[in-house]
């Protein structure tokens, strides 16, 4: 690292805008997917780490008589996979890509969204092309200048066919301005010991949790201002974080133990700082580590956006039934979700629209804390079967992975 360099590391320039917008539509490296190919084992690991024990995704023999024919994996479940089909980068693109233009900056996850257009079945290989398609120069009260960096996540299955759309933007901050904001603001009560009442409410809502399944959910049926039957999670442990790594791997570090992460950490050491042993250890680790997210300004550990997504997504499958479709969900993550927290998961019934897709019902969705705070508000998209029509898949903008990101830069990168 050069002394210029070291001098702007964690510090937003403009240079490094300038850099970033350079990167957009060149395809990035993603790591090895934690799974090659939808098998039941990892279906069911993935949905048992976010509580659902949806049979459509967990049990081959009913999946069999359902309208798919065989188990199809879980929508986050494209989360897992994806072999690199993006072509060798020029020297140039190379150069470009090296290093990261904001590092050194708190990076969060802010906004995902999500388009689904074909299920991934048993047995199904899954494609990606990963890239940045635009980044923005946006203020900020929390961190003040902040970069908002959007990439996009293209999948397609074995046979070349467009599975799903993941775009998702993350704000970059400089954390010593993070870090000295949050310290302003009023502390969050994250020791309080749950009463027994508030235990047994929460075990309650799990007792009561119905999902539809083989039930369908029809289109004629469903009222605007209809109130979806909520999910609990919570609280919130770092057991619930373990569980959900073994079925949504590390994604980012390590991919594996001992001399394997060893390896990982000589190609980039800014992955593992050290902890207050002097050992090297996972960034990812604010996740389960309390000394680690008060370093950074933060009164305890909290937990992934991807997890609230998937329990967005667990809320509206329970509702709509084995049937229907789940084609949008967006969703932006505005609070954390500490460990310790029990997350009310909620929605309701917004619009009914026929378009050219099918018979559209648009819904709110949202995750609540017990201190009544909205974490995580969103909107999704279900296709709903009638009683004499079934749900046709969507179609999607364009056909090939290449095309959709074209497709993509074309509307987000200015």
């Amino acid at each position: 690292m050069t002394e210029d360099s070291r001098a702007n590391y964690g510090v937003l320039t403009d240079e490094a805008f300038t850099r970033s917008r350079k990167r957009i539509g060149i395809p990035d490296r993603p790591l090895a997917p934690h799974n090659f190919e939808v098998t039941a084992d990892g279906t069911r690991h993935f949905a048992y780490g976010y509580g659902d024990a949806n049979p459509l995704w967990c049990d081959p023999d009913y999946g069999k008589d359902t309208r798919w024919g065989s188990l199809i994996a879980p929508p986050n479940f494209i989360y897992t996979m994806g072999e690199n089909v993006a072509p060798p980068l020029s020297p140039e693109q190379k150069q470009l890509m090296k290093g990261d233009p904001f590092a050194g900056l708190g990076s969060y996850q802010a906004v995902m969204e999500f388009e689904w257009f074909r299920p991934l079945r048993l047995g199904d290989r899954c494609r990606i092309l990963r890239a940045q398609v635009g980044v923005q120069d946006k203020p900020s009260k929390f961190g003040g200048r902040t970069a908002h960096v959007t990439n996009d996540f293209l999948y397609a299955n074995g046979a070349g066919e467009m599975v799903a759309v993941q775009r998702g933007t993350w704000i970059n901050a400089e954390r010593h301005t993070t870090k000295a904001n949050a310290s302003t603001k009023a502390p969050v009560d994250v020791t309080t010991p749950y009463t027994d009442a508030q235990l047994a409410e929460i075990d309650a809502a799990y007792d009561a949790e119905v999902r539809r399944g083989s039930e369908p959910r029809y289109w004629e049926d469903v009222q605007i201002g209809d109130e979806l039957q909520p999910r609990v999670k919570g609280p919130l442990t770092v057991t619930d974080v373990v569980v959900w790594h073994v079925g949504w791997g590390m994604q980012l570090t390590p991919p594996g133990a001992f001399g394997i992460s060893r390896q990982i950490r000589r190609k980039v050491p800014g992955l593992y700082p050290a902890n207050q042993r002097n050992i090297p250890d996972t960034v990812q680790r604010l996740h389960w580590e309390p000394e680690r997210a008060r370093e950074l300004g933060l009164p305890m550990t909290y937990d992934y956006g991807a997890m609230r997504e998937t329990w967005l997504t667990h809320l509206v499958t329970d509702w709509m039934g084995d049937d229907a479709w789940l084609w949008k969900l967006s969703c932006q993550h505005r609070k954390f979700n500490y460990i310790g927290d029990a997350s009310w998961v909620r929605g309701r019934v917004t619009g009914k629209v026929e378009s050219e897709a099918g018979h559209e019902v648009h819904l709110e969705v949202w995750v609540e804390n017990q201190r009544g705070e909205t974490t995580t508000p969103g909107t999704a998209v279900v296709l709903l079967p009638t009683r004499d029509k079934t749900v046709s898949l969507p179609k999607p903008p364009a056909d090939t992975l290449q095309s959709m990101l074209e497709y993509d830069i074309a509307r987000l990168a200015n």
